[in-house]
């Protein structure tokens, strides 16, 4: 008679930097969704940690204690995003801790990428090839960010991989979505901080943090950079279809929304004495320029789909605690 082994295979271990950050979260939950072991790191133990989540409280400074921490892991996936005003002192220094932790676990090397690279003159069609030619300070450090992590795979010790998306929504808060477009939504106003017409990339989160699930999965060599496609909206189709979703949650008013424009010059202003203004204003042209990733090498090769707008604005909508705003706005 035969003889096996009803041992189970352990799971595949991810380490997330900055799990308490939006997309970290979300990648936590995409992970472990998938079966995965994740790690956490975090600055300090939740109050209500996440179901099958880990948390690790080791600082990403101390990168040996930290990979100690981590031992198993073998992806990492580096969702750490330094406030907005700080890139100058912080992005760099947190890539570079989060790279010497993937060297010490021998791990793939995983990063949320975005269009700043490209600068004010990008094409409206942005392939993984498309030259990038920054026009601001936060795109010259995206630039050197991915340049560094391309640096470090050379090496042969870890491998990487940056994807790369549009503006986020959906999985919370702290977006254009709902801190602009749809901040007044319970008072009748949408928002729209571009013209209308003009194309703009968006990232439904829970999709991204899938397609990084879908990536780690298989892995691969060296460096590569992706696009993941998201849905490419004109301010007009993006805030028709917030309008539908609103209707269709019950929190839309009968007279309709009215819609309104950022105030880009008082912002810029405001900007010489208050600092997050000004950063804001540094990168208004992303809402003058058209533009859309190429997401055809993502999907093809990873079978990575994006969940159907109307579903995603509603479960954002929902995330965000509007569906259950006053429904007196319904008469309003």
């Amino acid at each position: 008679m035969s003889s096996f082994s009803t041992a189970s295979t352990p799971p595949r271990c991810v380490l997330v930097l900055g799990a308490n950050g939006r997309f970290g979260a979300a990648a936590a939950q995409a992970f472990r969704d998938a079966g995965w072991r994740v790690l956490a790191q975090v600055r300090r133990t939740p109050a209500a940690p996440a179901e099958g989540i880990e948390a690790v409280t080791v600082p990403l400074a101390d990168t040996d204690a930290l990979a100690r921490a981590a031992a198993g892991a073998s992806v990492v996936v580096h969702a750490v995003n330094p406030i907005y005003t700080r890139w100058d002192e912080e992005a760099m220094p947190l890539l570079e801790a989060g790279l010497a932790v993937a060297q010490r676990l021998g791990a793939h090397f995983m990063l949320p990428g975005n269009v700043y690279n490209f600068g004010e003159s990008m094409p409206p069609l942005l392939r993984e090839d498309t030259p990038q030619r920054p026009s601001t300070r936060k795109g010259e450090q995206r630039v050197a960010m991915e340049a560094a992590i391309a640096r470090a795979c050379e090496s042969g010790d870890i491998t990487g991989t940056v994807i790369r998306a549009g503006d986020f929504f959906g999985a919370g808060s702290g977006s254009w979505l709902d801190l602009a477009i749809a901040k007044s939504l319970r008072e009748g106003k949408l928002v729209y901080p571009g013209p209308m017409g003009l194309a703009h990339a968006w990232a439904y989160l829970p999709d991204l943090a899938r397609a990084f699930v879908a990536v780690a999965e298989q892995g691969g060599a060296g460096f590569r950079t992706l696009h993941f496609g998201g849905h490419t909206l004109t301010g007009t189709e993006l805030l028709a279809a917030l309008e539908h979703a609103a209707a269709e949650l019950g929190i839309a008013p009968a007279r309709g929304f009215r819609h309104g424009g950022m105030p880009w010059g008082f912002i810029r202003a405001v900007g010489f004495v208050h600092p997050m203004w000004r950063e804001l204003a540094r990168m208004s042209y992303l809402w003058r320029v058209p533009h859309a990733l190429d997401g055809r090498r993502l999907a093809a090769l990873y079978g990575v789909r994006s969940t159907p707008l109307p579903q995603a604005l509603r479960s954002a909508l929902i995330e965000l605690g509007l569906a259950g705003a006053n429904r007196a706005i319904v008469a309003a």
